[in-house]
Order: structure tokens, then sequence, then C-alpha cells
């Protein structure tokens, strides 16, 4: 695990691309400026800073360090305030509040023409300016919303797009982004500003939003240090405690500080908090604690930037200290500005008057001043221009609309589609219900609209009683076949159960009882927290028309969602869910296997029972955890029942709906039957060669090889290539340039959890493949993967489709199948995944849901050998398909011919047949090993078994179809055998012969 920790680390502050330029990060110093290992004593900003500093007077340095509230929508009076702190008190710098761009603009330039030295102008603009200009500027979605974006490149380009608005403004520092690790649902002041419960989700798109920012050269701010998200007090009304020991504090609220420092963040700002932990002295917020500022922050985590107070006129600190001692007690706990006095003022002679009474000393505070004067410098401030305010709210808006396009498009997750209404089918009829809101223009309904005009709208708004709730249930069940409850115009915080009142409860509780609903929450995801139990829903977490629009093409199928939930909701949602592929209805023919007495079908019941004796004695021994068994004769489902667990710690139970990975078994049900396929349709020859098919083998000695002799495994390609040994250091991590924590713009692959690999690799991996070594062709058996990774790109090229679409649209959505598919996690619930093996050689993880076989997870989970994913009810159909001669329900998949053709031995120097595998040759059989795959099974049987413990096979002679699945390799990889040295699957499946009567 600490390998894994550590590659997590090693990631943050990779290279970041631009406008598909690729930005080297140098080493970055911490006031966000790159520095080299030998400064010269004195460079511009010194000297510089050092020419302001002479020309001050005595307090005019110690107001450097005071920056003062303003606005430009409170009118004369205040502007007159303002200009008189700068023009008497000499103050450093401004924070800019509410007001309108273009007297903003201007009141700015007055107060710097006035100002003796140039003013630090910050702004508070977590999600841009439009937090400020509500009237005239368009705001980035709240970070909550960020957080469920996977590509950390797109929260670098809305930093970016954020310090272009400042810049445009003529501000040089933003207090922002928050880098609270909200990890406490009912936080009153974090909550939706945070990007999540995640540390290291937290830190890297905090991370990408710093550089952003930084990287149009304005200062960013990271906050609130030491970590505001573990609270349910606002610091604004009262003293938050947050009361964790410091190890529990290092390993979780430190952490995206501390990456933040490393990647070179202009300047941390201090929280008013009372942590024990760190200091204990009563009265005493972090904000003003020696040992929360210098010790912790400076000397233990090595931070040399600015540090700036959170508001020094929040009732968290100014219950306690005013008139200026405030100011005092932050500089003597180490902060550099002070922002937010109750007085600048008193805050300039209350430092005056310690230095004098030497509580600290006249150079510590002038190192200060310095060290404020050298980021002003850095920061443009030595060439100040006024700001031109023509277009300036033009130019303010003209990157958020895009951004937010896109963050929407990104962002909407779709937690659970149990009931299969995404995308919406065309033939149902449809209701709207708008759940809060009072009529009137509703964007979303009119999105909806232009997918279905026949649509009708219900509202039902805050207003409306408990006593409206069955009326409105009722008539939505009698008239209509499905809803869309759109939950909106709810409140962003906790209190008051996010403003969602009794009666729309219940309304959006039973409407998701009684009919098909999809349920949409446009705003926090927390309020979910009351829906838990639906069966289909969306988070969408903006109420706007863009939200709008983006959930409506979710809905409908025009977008595939792309979102993963950013906290914990509830025991059915948690951090990290989220379906990035939505399986479209299954047709009205969707087969059922039916469940019959076995004796109908002319096998003994009591036989039958061998097989549980069978499982609980595997799972006694060790073999596996736990398993799905399945038998079909004469297409008839004559047993079916699982077993155990997903693995040994016997939490989570084997269900129907549990899904394997079924490793080797793909080769036959993903890529043998396309293959049979395109052979049917006439596109794929048997005695065609590789090169007939696949371009970029040709000039290679592969490309001569036949296409029956690849199917036989008889090409004389090596049985595996272990791509990963490549792509991992010397001390066993993986490459720091081709693997990232998270997915981003060039790193698109997912290997597993927090691991996604260069694209371009795939080309380097069918290099090895290239120039691997080849046996002489139709000679020997050396059963291969690569025989089956060839056969997956010949699929593709001739269907202009990758293998796993061609699949699903050819066979498993026409059959009506649910779980079969590759990348599961992308379809279906966690919970659903049975665990394979925690892997120690590669991804250092627990796999869940990723294939199993890391070559084919470097290929993206989709491959010819390996990636399928299944359940044994949706696996039983499949094969009855074949074992029907290729049809089921009326609808031919392949023709009779074709598989007799497949399923027959077709080589005289091994067993195999066209893809499939078949039992031993009576020839070959060795008496002193077990029969294969059982002592009875016919020489007409054909199916194929997988490395993680699974199995199919189809005996035409005895109409009998047997599916295993298990995960054998739990915990601990490919070492334990006992499912082949006690013969599971084969004992199980002579149990079926055994029990015919």
């Amino acid at each position: 695990m600490m390998r894994k920790y550590l590659f997590a680390l090693g990631l943050i502050g990779l290279i970041l691309p631009v406008n598909g330029q690729s930005i080297q990060q140098k080493k970055p110093s911490r006031t966000g400026k790159t520095t080299t290992l030998q400064q010269q004593p004195k460079t511009a900003a010194d000297r510089w800073a050092d020419s302001v500093f002479l020309s001050l007077s005595y307090e005019e340095r110690i107001a450097q360090l005071i920056m003062i509230r303003v606005h430009s929508n409170l009118g004369a009076e205040h502007v007159a305030s303002v200009i008189r702190d700068i023009r008497n008190n000499k103050v450093g710098g401004l924070v800019t509040f509410q007001g309108g761009p273009v007297r903003q603009a201007n009141l700015v330039n007055t107060y710097q023409s006035i100002s003796k030295t140039p003013l630090l102008v910050a702004v508070d603009g977590e999600w841009g300016l439009g937090m400020r200009f509500v009237d005239s500027v368009m705001a980035f979605p709240r970070n909550l919303m960020l957080g469920a974006v996977q590509d950390s490149l797109l929260i670098y380009q809305v930093g970016k797009a954020i310090g272009e608005q400042c810049r445009r403004m003529g501000i040089q520092y933003n207090f922002a982004p928050v880098l609270d690790v909200n990890n406490n649902p009912n936080n009153p002041v974090i909550n939706d500003r945070s990007f999540g419960e995640d540390k290291y989700q937290v830190a890297r798109l905090g991370v990408a939003m710093i550089k952003g920012m930084q990287d149009v050269g304005i200062m960013a701010c990271a906050k609130h240090f030491p970590g505001h998200g573990d609270t349910d007090v606002d610091s604004h009304y009262d003293l938050p405690s947050i009361n964790k020991s410091l190890s529990d504090l290092d390993s979780l609220e430190l952490y995206p500080f501390r990456r933040a420092i490393e990647a070179g963040v202009g300047s941390i700002m201090i929280a008013h908090l009372y942590v024990p932990a760190i200091d204990n002295k009563a009265n005493t917020p972090t904000s003003i604690s020696y040992k929360t500022v210098t010790n912790l922050l400076q000397k233990d985590l090595g931070f040399d930037g600015l540090i700036v107070t959170d508001a020094l006129e929040m009732k968290g600190i100014s219950k306690y200290y005013t008139n200026g001692q405030e100011s005092l007690r932050s500089l003597l706990a180490g902060n550099d500005l002070m922002e937010l006095p109750s007085t600048a003022r008193g805050s300039i002679n209350a430092i005056a008057q310690a230095i004098k009474k030497g509580t600290i000393s006249r150079e510590e505070v002038y190192r200060r001043v310095k060290k404020v004067l050298r980021a002003k410098y850095e920061l443009g401030l030595a060439n100040l221009k006024p700001i031109d305010p023509v277009n300036i709210t033009e130019d303010l808006n003209k990157a958020v609309l895009p951004l937010r396009k896109r963050i929407s498009e990104s962002a909407i997750t779709v937690l659970k589609n149990d009931n299969h209404l995404l995308p919406m089918p065309a033939g149902k009829k449809l209701a709207v219900l708008a759940v809060g809101v009072d009529g009137g223009n509703n964007t979303f309904v009119e999105a909806v609209k232009e997918y279905r005009p026949d649509a009708d709208a219900y509202v039902f708004s805050s207003r409306q009683s408990e006593a409206g709730v069955a009326a409105m249930v009722k008539r939505l069940k009698t008239e209509y076949q499905a809803v869309i409850i759109a939950v909106q115009n709810y409140s962003r915080r906790p209190a008051n159960n996010y403003g969602i009142s009794r009666a729309e409860r219940a309304v959006i509780n039973q409407v998701q009882e009684e009919m098909p609903a999809v349920t949409v929450a446009f705003g926090n995801p927390y309020a979910i927290r009351y829906f838990c139990d639906a069966p289909t829903v969306v988070a969408a977490y903006e109420d706007d028309s863009i939200t709008h629009r983006a959930a409506a093409d979710v809905i409908f199928g025009k977008l595939e969602p792309k979102g993963k939930l950013p906290v914990t909701v509830c025991n059915n949602f948690k951090f990290g869910m989220g379906l990035t592929s939505i399986i479209p209805p299954a047709l009205p023919h969707k087969p059922q296997l039916e469940a019959v007495a076995p004796e109908t079908e002319g096998m003994s019941s009591q036989v039958l029972l061998r097989l549980d004796s069978l499982a609980y004695d595997m799972m006694n021994q060790g073999a596996a955890p736990g398993c799905q068994i399945l038998a079909l004769r004469n297409g008839k489902q004559v047993y079916h029942k699982n077993f155990g667990y997903y693995d040994y710690s016997q939490q989570e139970q084997v269900t129907d709906s549990s899904v394997y990975d079924l490793a080797s078994v793909t080769k036959i049900c993903a890529t043998t039957i396309s293959i049979m396929r395109l052979y049917d349709e006439g596109k794929l020859q048997l005695d065609a060669t590789l090169g007939t098919y696949l371009p970029f083998v040709r000039g290679s000695d592969k490309e001569k090889l036949r296409i029956r002799d690849i199917l036989l495994h008889q090409a004389g390609l090596v049985a595996w290539i272990p791509f990963y040994r490549e792509t991992l250091y010397e001390n066993g991590w993986p490459d720091t340039l081709l693997y990232r924590p998270e997915q981003d713009s060039l790193h698109t692959l997912r290997v597993a959890e927090n691991m996604y690999m260069r694209p371009t690799y795939v080309d380097t991996m069918f290099r090895s493949i290239l120039d691997s070594r080849l046996l002489p062709p139709g000679r020997q058996y050396i059963y291969s993967d690569n025989d089956f990774i060839f056969l997956g790109k010949i699929v593709e090229a001739l269907t202009g489709k990758r293998l796993d679409a061609y699949v699903r649209e050819t066979f498993y959505e026409p059959l009506g199948l649910v779980t079969t598919g590759f990348e599961p996690r992308s379809r279906l619930q966690l919970s659903q995944l049975v665990p394979t093996e925690f892997e120690n050689n590669f991804r250092v993880q627990w796999i869940r849901g990723d294939v199993h076989d890391p070559g084919a997870a470097m290929f993206g989970g989709v491959a010819g050998h390996a990636g399928l994913f299944s359940n044994a009810t949706d696996l039983g159909v499949l094969a009855q398909m074949l074992a029907n001669g290729g049809s089921y329900n009326g609808h031919e998949y392949i023709k009779p011919e074709t598989i007799q053709l497949f399923s027959s031995y077709g080589s005289s120097i091994s067993r195999r047949g066209l893809g499939f595998d078949k039992p031993e040759k009576e020839k070959d059989k060795d008496p002193r090993k077990d029969p294969y795959p059982a002592k009875s099974a016919s020489p007409l049987t054909y199916g194929h078994t997988g490395f993680t413990g699974t199995c199919v096979w189809i005996d035409p002679q005895y109409n009998l179809v047997f599916i295993y699945l298990s995960n054998r390799v739990c915990p601990n990889g490919g070492a334990n055998t006992k499912i082949s040295s006690l013969n599971v699957r084969g004992n199980m499946m002579e149990t079926l012969y055994d029990a015919m009567l």
C-alpha cells in the first residue's frame, strides 16, 4: 500500500498540457515563482521592495500588512471611508466584494491613483468573479460540481480562466481555491465549496486550479488551513472546534495543503478554528496561534509564501479580540497579511505599540513588510497600469459559458439506472414533475420537450402540503408510463433539510415507489440522502439552464455520463460512484431462462444436490470464497444457485446479480462469436492472412499468419507478453510519465483505481507483439493470448467499432443481457462486482471491476483475450443461443453450420476447435489426469475455462449447458490452484451427467 501511496504523490505536479503544449514544471518556490538552488542575494524584486520600503514612514510600513474591504455597490459614504483609509492610514491592500465591473474598475483606478504605494488588490473569487458581480458576470460552478469532473486539465482551464478574469479587473490575488476536505456533510460553511471528501481528489483538483491561476500571473491562496471541512459550526458566527489528533489531521486535513505547497502555491489562508491537538490555549483560534502558523505551517510544512488570515471581522475571532488587537495577535502568530480587521488605524497602532514594548521586534515586522512588497513586484505592481473599463463585462464573461458547458457535460453523474430508464425510451408516455418550483419558465422542462414534445409537465411547489401528494401520485401513475422528477430550487446548505419540505420529500419518494421514475437533483448532491432508495438517480449539482440542458442530454442518450460522486451521500451512494455508460432498455422480448423441476427435463433433483456439497467443500478447502452455478437442459434452467461470499472477509454474499471477471471466457463469448458473425457475413475468410485485415502487421513476420491457425492457437505466437514490466521503474513503481492517478486529456485509459495510462503506449504494446519470437506456424499448439488480441483487432478493423461496442450491439443488447460486457464499473454498481485479487506486482491494490489480466487492463479494459464480465444468468442465455444453433427467441445471431464448423475439432495437433476449447481426443487422454472438462463430456462439447476460476461448457449431444463462475484468484492471484487440484469444475460438470435419468 505504501508504494501506491507514494505513486499517487509522485504524480502531483506532473506536466499539464496547455493549448496542446507541455509545460515542464521547474522547481517551484512557495511564493508561486520558480527558483534555482543558488539565488542571487539581490533580485529585481528585492531591489524594488527595498526602494519602496525606504520611501515609507514607520507607520506606513506597518500599514502594508493591512487589507481592507471595498465594495462598488455601497454608495458614496463607503467610498469616502476607503479613500480615508488609503490616504490617512496608507493601507497596503484591498479586498473587493459585491458591485459592478465598470464601477469597480473605475473605483480601483481611483484608489490606486491616490495610494502612495501600489495596492495589492484581492478578491474572494472561488467560483470566479461572477461570485461578486452577480448581476452582470456568469459564475463558474461551485467546487463540489468540479469535484465530480474526472479531468484535472479542465479544472486547470477553469483556474486559468478565473485568473484571466482577475487580471482583466486589476486584481492580483485570489483567495482560492478551497482545499478543505469536506468530510462532514452537515458543514454549514464549506460544504459545496469543497472539491469533495477524498483528500486525493481535493489535492489533485486544487493543485490544477492553483496552477491555472498562477500560470497567468495571479497569486492563488490555498484555504482554510489547517482544514475547515470537519466542522458543523460556521466561523462567520462562532468559533468551530475540531477535536482530532495531530496524526489524524496530518493524514487527512493537511494532505491537500502539503501537495499545494509542493506545487508552489503563492499563499495560504489561516482559518478561525479551535484545534486543541495543535494549540489548546483558550480563546485561541488557529489564525492567531503561533503553534499553527509558525510551528506547523512554516517550520514543519516548510511554507515560506504569503500567509493571510481569514477575515478578522468574522465572529470566530472578533468575539474575543477587536480594536486592532486581532491584527497584532495575527502578526505575532506568523501571518503576513491581516485581512479585514475591525479598524485599520487601530491595527497599525496596536502593532506599533507592540514593537515599542518589545513584544515583537521591528526587524521581524520589517521582514514581513518586505515579503509583501516582493510579492507585489512579482505580481506586476511595479508596472501598474489603469484598468480599461471598455467592454470589461463582455471580457469577463467570454470564457465562462463554454467552460460551464464542458463542466456540466463532464460532471453529470448517473448514480443508479436499476430500472433501465436511461436512456429514456421513446415509446413510453412521459411526464416531468418539477419539485420545488412555482411554475413559469423551467428550462429543464423545455430541454426535455425538445426530445419529447409530447411530455406533460407538472409542478409541486414548496408551498404545497402533504394533502396534495396522493392526488399527484395517482394522476401520474394512472396517466403515464414514466416520469422524470426534477428536484429544483432547494438550498445549498444543510439546515432545514436543504429547504426541501416534508410534502416535497413525500411526493418524490412515493412517485419513485409507485412507477418508473428518474430522479434528478439539481443542486447540492448531499440532498440526495432524502431519496437514496430511488431506482434511477442523476446528480446534476447546479440548477441553471446549462446544467438543465446537459442533464436532458444524458437522460435521452445524447451524452454519455462522465461524472463521479465527490462525496458520500448515504450507504447506497458513496464517494466515487457514477455509471459512465448507460445500457439502453432491453428489447420487449427480453428472454428469461425458464426454471423447471429437473425431473421434467430428465434429471434427478436428488443427484443435483451433490453440487451443493461440492460447492461447500470447495469453499471449506479455500479454493474460492464463493461461486455461481447454472445448469440448463433442453434450454430450461434445472439448477441455479449462489454460494459463499465475495472474499474471505465474508462481508458481501454472492447473489444472482453478482458479476464476475470471466477472464479467458472472453475469448469465446466476445471475440469468437464476433469472428463467427463476420464469417457468416462473408467479411472474413479463415484462410486469409493477418495482413489482409490488419495493415499495421504488414512487413513483420506476423503478416502471413492464417486466421485459421490463430483461432486454433497454432500460429506460433508466444503465449503472453508481460507488457506492464516495461512500464515499471527498477524499484517497482509505475512510470510517472506514462501513468497518472486521475484521468485527463493525455491519460485516458483506465488501468485501475487511481491509475490512468497514456493511450499512445498501446502502439508500443503492439510493437512488442510484432517483435516477439515466432515459431513455425501450424506445427505446434501454443495457447496464446496474443492470438486473440489480434482477433479482437480484426473485429474492430472489419466493423469500424470497438470490440465492446460491436458485441454489445450485435449480441448482448438484442439478447437482453444486462450484466454482460466490458468495463463494468462504467455500467454497474460496484456492489455487484466481485473482486479478483489484491495485486502486488503492478497496480498494487484490490482489483474490483477492473479486468484482472494486466495486459487487458493496459488496453483499457477491452481486449480480445480478456475483459468481459457477466453473471451466470446472462452467460447462460448467451450459451443457450449457441446451443440452439445460433438462434434465440426467434432471432438468428449466427448460422448453425458456422457453429458446427467452429465447435468441431479443427486441428490434427491439438484438441482445439476454431476459437473454442474441447475435450481431449480419445487418443490423447492421460489416465493419470482428471478427464477434461469432465469424464462423460461428449466429443461434441465445446466451451472455455478462465484463469480467474470460470467456465462455460455446451454439450450438444445431451442438450446441456454448464456455467461456473468464481474468483479463485482472491486474494493472492494465481498461486491458489486448488480449483484445479480438487477438480472442482470437472466434478461439478460430471455430476450433471450423473443426474441424467
